[in-house]
């Protein structure tokens, strides 16, 4: 007798059903996938949004402007200076419409496992007000270095600028500057300082076209050299 499914009508039906059933699991699955992602990625970024808030209220607090930086913001694309291809952010500061100071986002591209990204806040006559790191994939207990709640590294940042310390200075002190680096770890905090370094520069270059860019809306800039 022939009980091919092209000649068993039970057979075909039974073998329709399981495909069926496996498509549906499979699309089911796919679909879990997809949404799990999807929450997880929003709740990243509103983890890293928060950190954003927290950040600029603690390095800019608010007796100090007058505005509302969220809204008094810009995005800046400038891949040299800032150490990525992606638009960052610059909130800005003011009291009574005069500049205070900016926050803006930027990269440290060469870490030791990858990207870090930073938050400084730089007032308006270019004197760091505070560097904090927002995220990064460096390894544990190397990467605790440039945490603020695991070290007070990250808070020599603190008052310098441009001219302080000078050019050369700009460095860990294994290259021949003046930035403390744990031995063994020497990659990350030179990432850390060189971004900060070139951030600093882009703001002392265009701090007039910064503040006078209209809110919410992209500054095109030349590379910094």
């Amino acid at each position: 007798m022939d009980t091919s499914a092209d000649n068993d009508p039970m057979m075909a039906s039974y073998i329709l059903r399981t495909a069926a059933l496996l498509v549906a699991f499979a699309v089911a699955g796919t679909g879990i996938l997809a949404a799990t992602e999807s929450v997880t990625h929003e709740t990243i970024a509103e983890n890293e949004r928060k950190a954003v808030v927290r950040t600029i209220d603690a390095l800019v607090p608010v007796t100090s402007r007058d505005n509302d930086v969220f809204a008094d913001r810009i995005t800046i694309v400038a891949p040299e200076s800032l150490g990525t291809d992606k638009p960052q952010t610059v909130y800005r500061a003011r009291r009574m419409g005069e500049p205070v100071a900016v926050v803006m986002e930027s990269v440290a591209p060469d870490g030791y496992s990858g990207a870090i990204r930073l938050l400084l806040a730089i007032t308006a006559d270019g004197t760091l007000a505070g560097v904090r790191v927002v995220s990064h994939r460096e390894t544990p207990g190397l990467g605790d270095y440039i945490e603020e709640e695991k070290s007070n590294w990250i808070l020599s940042f603190l008052g310098l600028s441009l001219s302080n310390p000078t050019r050369s200075g700009w460095r860990v002190k294994k290259d021949g500057g003046v930035f403390d680096q744990v031995s063994g770890a020497t990659i990350t905090p030179r990432a850390v300082v060189k971004a900060v370094h070139k951030t600093l520069q882009y703001f002392s270059q265009h701090k007039e076209q910064i503040f006078e860019q209209p809110a919410n809306t992209a500054l095109a800039t030349k590379a910094a050299p």
